[in-house]
C-alpha cells in the first residue's frame, strides 16, 4: 500500500472528505486541477477554507510559487473535486484517484512560473508509492477547453496523471497547457542503491623464495620453529586438503620434516614425478600446480 497521508504536508479540515473507492482494482490515477485563483498564504488560506465551504475538496492544495502543501483526507479514500460521469462516480475511479488542487489559472500554466521545493517532491513521491507512473493518460492537457480528451474507455481503465480537463462527465479545461515534462522533471524519481556484490576474497599470495628460506631453516630447528607461518600455513592447508599431510601438522607454520615429506608425496600422485624430481626442494612448478588447485597465488 502507498502513503496515505504525505507527513510533510498540512492538516486542512477535519480529515473526512470521501469514502471508499469503487473500483480499486483499476490502476491509480492523478488529477490535476487549478483553482482559477492568485497564489501566496492568503490565497492558500482563502482557497482552503471555501472548498471546504462547498464540499468540493480534493485531496490536495498546492501553491507552485512557495511549495506550501496542504491535504484534506487520506489519499485511499475518494476526494470531492469532480463531477461524475451520469452513473460512474469519478472521485470514486481506480484504487487510489488523487485530486490536486494547484492555486494557479489555467491561461497561464504554472509551470512557466512556479518554484517547487521539497514539498512537491514529499507529493510526488506519495503519488508514485501507488504505483502511478509519471505519464499523462490522455496525452499532455489542452491549452483551449475545446481540444480537450475525455476518452471515456482511457478513464476507466488506464491509471496515471489526468487533467480534470479529461475527466468524463467534467466540463472544466484546467489546468490548462502546463508542462508534463517539467512536472515530473521538478521531483526526480530516487533510483534505487545498486545491489551491493559480495566481496570476493583476495587469494592468499606464497612466494617460493619464502618457502625455500622456511624449509632451510625449519628443518634443523626444534620442532615448532617457523620462519614465514602465515604462508607456510597455506601450504599446510593445501596438503592437507590433499591427504598428505596429518591435522597435527597442517596448522602450525612450520616447515619441519612432516610437512616436507608431504609436499614431496604431492610431487609424487599429483605430478607423477619420481626420483630426484619428487624430492628436495619445492620448485615454482609444483608450487603453481598445489596453488592452482586450493586458490592461493604462487610467486617467485
Amino acid at each position: 500500500m502507498g502513503e496515505i497521508w504525505i507527513k510533510e504536508a498540512e492538516r486542512l479540515g477535519d480529515g473526512s472528505i470521501g469514502g471508499a473507492m469503487d473500483s480499486p482494482s483499476a490502476p491509480g490515477r492523478v488529477v490535476w486541477h487549478t483553482t482559477e485563483s492568485g497564489h501566496g498564504n492568503a490565497s492558500f488560506t482563502n482557497v482552503g477554507k471555501y472548498l471546504i465551504s462547498i464540499g468540493a475538496e480534493p485531496h490536495i492544495l498546492y501553491d507552485p510559487t512557495t511549495d506550501r502543501l496542504g491535504q484534506y483526507g487520506p489519499l485511499n479514500q475518494s476526494a470531492r473535486a469532480l463531477k461524475n460521469d451520469g452513473l460512474t462516480r469519478t472521485n470514486r475511479t481506480g484504487k487510489v484517484c488523487i485530486q490536486i488542487e494547484v492555486l494557479a489559472r489555467a491561461a497561464t500554466p504554472f509551470t512557466g512560473y512556479w518554484k517547487p521545493g521539497p514539498n512537491f517532491k514529499a507529493l510526488m513521491r506519495a503519488i508514485r508509492s501507488w504505483g502511478v507512473a509519471d505519464s499523462f493518460a490522455m496525452g499532455t492537457p489542452a491549452a483551449m477547453a475545446s481540444a480537450c480528451k475525455r476518452n471515456r474507455t482511457t478513464w476507466a481503465t488506464t491509471g496515471g496523471h489526468y487533467g480534470h480537463c479529461n475527466v468524463p462527465g467534467n466540463d472544466h479545461w484546467d489546468p490548462g497547457a502546463i508542462s508534463t515534462a517539467e512536472l515530473f522533471k521538478a521531483a526526480p524519481k530516487e533510483s534505487a542503491p545498486a545491489p551491493s556484490k559480495p566481496s570476493t576474497p583476495s587469494k592468499p599470495t606464497v612466494s617460493l623464495a619464502h618457502i625455500l628460506t622456511a624449509r632451510k631453516a625449519d628443518v634443523p630447528a626444534p620442532t615448532g620453529h617457523t620462519t614465514y607461518p602465515a604462508e607456510v600455513k597455506v601450504v599446510e592447508a593445501a596438503l592437507r586438503a590433499e591427504g598428505f599431510l596429518s591435522s597435527t601438522y597442517a596448522s602450525d607454520g612450520s616447515w619441519g620434516t612432516s610437512t616436507n615429506a608431504a609436499y614431496d608425496e604431492f610431487r609424487r600422485k599429483v605430478m607423477k614425478l619420481s626420483g630426484a624430481d619428487a624430492t628436495g626442494a619445492p620448485g615454482l612448478e609444483s608450487l603453481r600446480k598445489l596453488a592452482s588447485r586450493h586458490s592461493f597465488t604462487a610467486t617467485a
